[in-house]
């Protein structure tokens, strides 16, 4: 991925991030209401945590049936991807608590199922949140081999059947976790050591906590089971897969129905290498939000409600949904427009077509935004 810098012009002038920020401070006057989590954070994370371990305890308990052990390795898959949306997300944007230490202890989750806490800020909170749907800065949308999620990528004949596998690439996301930490932390340091300011990089005390974290992860993940219960080698890999195919499937699904779904812009910057148009505008129109049922929107984290995490990350999400009126209006007022599907199902069906469009090339006669279908044409008369 070949990372620039890219400078945001707000050439309008827009007031739209000014005014909307004055109005979510007199929010919190109002209601009094701390910006980062309370104690029910703690609690949610507790139980994010418990769903991940509770499990695995009982798995190396070796006390039950192999189609037992695969139904809890079903259910790790769940806490897992719960831990990765509801817990270090929050806690690595600084937003799960107002105390750094909490957000520290909870962020330091992420090693556990499997990642890497220094490059998901980098990857996440730097390149993705500041440079969203930006092709060749934003990795969420750029350098996918079999996958085209933006139209200045390369189409190949066979992408015209990702709606089909995409799905199925989606469930290998938390697998290269393993060797991508790897590969992003030797990609940023060349990127520094070039110039490249945006990234941070990897000190050798760093190195050592990637190599150390993913050796224990290794251990938890494979040696403790493999020493303490019946299971063959092969059962093993079974299991091994089911949880990563899992979570990672939960984890892409919810991710990708923000920002790779219809009336999300893929702007690209001018040969100066800026984007003409204010940073807030920006994360409005190439994101999206999408309704669901409030269990599931505690379950993962807020991000239903991802314009408004976009816009304020490091503010908790339990805040988004009394957020969301103030920023739709907002938005409103100034002629922007605010993304949102109905549905869960609606936003899958959105990005399911985003696939075939992209796949088909039908998209890409401009890179700031897509032809409108006959979905997309119903979901904005909602």
């Amino acid at each position: 991925m070949r990372t620039t810098t890219v400078k945001f012009l707000n050439k309008d002038k827009s007031t739209f991030f000014p005014i909307l920020r004055e109005r979510i401070e007199a929010y919190f006057v109002e209601t009094a209401h701390s910006k980062q989590g309370a104690g029910g954070m703690v609690v949610k994370g507790l139980f994010m945590m418990a769903l991940l371990l509770v499990p695995y305890g009982l798995i190396i308990s070796n006390q039950f049936s192999l189609p037992a052990m695969l139904a809890l390795v079903v259910l790790m898959g769940i806490g897992k991807a719960g831990v990765g949306m509801a817990v270090m997300h929050d806690a690595n944007h600084g937003s799960f608590s107002s105390k750094n230490w909490v957000n520290n202890l909870f962020g330091a989750s992420l090693f556990l199922i499997g990642g890497n806490v220094k490059n998901w800020k980098t990857q996440h909170n730097t390149l993705h949140h500041t440079y969203t749907n930006i092709h060749n800065v934003d990795e969420d949308i750029t350098g996918k081999p079999w996958l085209r999620l933006c139209p200045s990528e390369v189409r190949k004949p066979y992408h015209r059947f990702q709606f089909i596998y995409a799905f199925g690439l989606y469930g290998l996301m938390t697998f290269s976790f393993l060797a991508k930490d790897f590969r992003l932390a030797l990609s940023y340091n060349r990127q520094h050591a070039s110039g490249n300011r945006t990234v941070t990089p990897f000190s050798r005390h760093d190195m050592g906590v990637l190599l150390i974290s993913k050796l224990a992860y290794g251990l938890f993940i494979a040696g403790i089971p493999l020493l303490t219960t019946d299971l063959t080698f092969g059962q093993w890999l079974i299991g091994f897969f089911v949880l990563h195919f899992v979570a990672g499937l939960i984890l892409s699904l919810v991710f990708q129905l923000a920002h790779i779904v219809e009336g999300a812009n893929q702007p690209l910057p001018n040969e100066s290498g800026s984007i003409l148009n204010a940073w807030a505008i920006h994360q409005v129109q190439t994101t999206a939000n999408f309704r669901c049922p409030r269990l599931l929107s505690w379950y993962i984290g807020g991000l239903d409600y991802q314009i408004e995490h976009h816009l304020f990350p490091t503010i908790s999400h339990r805040h988004y949904p009394a957020l969301s009126t103030i920023v739709r209006q907002t938005a409103i007022e100034h002629g922007i427009r605010y993304n949102q599907k109905p549905s869960f199902g609606a936003a899958l069906q959105s990005h399911v077509q985003m696939l075939i469009d992209l796949g088909s090339d039908v998209s890409c006669h401009t890179t700031n935004s897509y032809p409108t279908s006959k979905l997309e044409k119903s979901l904005r008369r909602q």
